[in-house]
């Protein structure tokens, strides 16, 4: 089959490498997939340039979690009636060399999810860290029903999702987001209210927007950009539901978020437990099925340009970045 890989770390164009390896055959407890696109994401590029860690975990490295295609074989102990299935991946190539910028990959059962027939493998392959991501930091926020909740990145790749899984579970939704055209966006994908971070002071716009009681929840795709404010705008025992950073260390104001009993709760979509999982499939399929969400616009580059659509993510494509495996 044809693949991309890498042996080393460094820049996209000095180490990504097109080639030829030979066909997975699907184990116990496992399905091959045929990939037909793999999604590029932040930390693909971040481990294939050795932002994450320098050493390589493996000797080479099939680079990419997200992707779409449909099973062509199943290995002992998973049912047949997979076979011909479209499906989307999850965590492909997390703890494991072999992620999906490549034809085939054959990976556990629990690591794949129904792909509804009227939802293309483009789409498909835009879906696992994003859509996973936004639905656990919904999930997290509790019942929603007349809450209102602050989206950072409101229209980015897990903002976007974010926004409208909040609105669609009753929540109003404050979305922050960088530009004019950014914040009419977040409007249309359910934001009762925008705030346009480059323009206006979030945390007054907050206080102001919410009569000064502040939101009961922050879903946050940068804590260490505003964590300084947390304190300001949230309700009493309000929740900040964290799942980026974009810097290692967070500073937080101690008396403004002990004495409103503030929560914190970290996550990583790649740990999530394989029960919460399968409840997050369970939701999000019939809204795939019934076509209820808005999804990113993408950018395809043939497999042979793999470094190109890694630069494409480093420069900050305002698209979902993906891969075309056949090409």
């Amino acid at each position: 089959m044809k693949v991309a890989y890498y042996s080393s770390k460094g820049p996209a164009r000095d180490v990504l490498v097109v080639g030829e390896q030979p066909d997975p055959a699907p184990q116990v407890g496992e399905v091959l997939v045929r990939i037909a696109h793999s999604g590029v994401n932040p930390s693909d590029v971040k481990s294939r340039s050795g932002v994450t860690s320098s050493a390589m975990e493996f000797p080479r490295v099939i680079p990419h979690s997200d992707g779409a295609g449909v099973v062509e074989a199943v290995g002992e102990g998973v049912s047949k009636h997979w076979i011909g299935q479209r499906v989307w991946t999850i965590n492909g190539q997390w703890k494991r060399p072999f992620g999906t910028a490549a034809e085939l990959i054959a990976l556990p059962e629990s690591q794949v999810a129904p792909l509804p027939d009227k939802v293309s493998t483009e789409t498909g392959a835009s879906l696992g860290i994003p859509l996973l991501t936004a639905w656990y930091a919904v999930h997290a926020c509790g019942g929603l029903l007349g809450k209102t909740i602050l989206v950072y990145g409101a229209t980015g790749a897990v903002g976007g999702y974010a926004t409208q899984l909040a609105a669609l579970s009753g929540a109003r939704v404050i979305g922050v987001a960088g530009s004019r055209e950014k914040c009419q966006l977040a409007s249309r994908l359910g934001a009762e209210w925008v705030i346009n971070r480059n323009e206006q002071d979030v945390a007054a716009s907050v206080r102001e927007i919410t009569d000064g009681q502040g939101v009961d929840a922050i879903i946050e795709v940068d804590a260490a950009a505003n964590a300084g404010k947390y304190g300001e705008m949230l309700k009493f025992g309000g929740d900040v539901i964290i799942y980026g950073s974009g810097a290692g260390v967070i500073e937080v104001p101690f008396r403004s978020m002990i004495v409103g009993f503030v929560n914190l709760r970290f996550f990583i979509v790649y740990n999530l437990p394989i029960p919460v999982r399968k409840a997050a499939i369970n939701v999000l399929t019939p809204l795939l099925e019934r076509g209820a969400l808005q999804h990113p616009k993408v950018e395809i580059f043939p497999l042979s340009e793999i470094a190109k659509a890694h630069e494409r993510v480093e420069s900050g494509a305002n698209a979902k970045i993906l891969v075309d495996t056949r090409k």
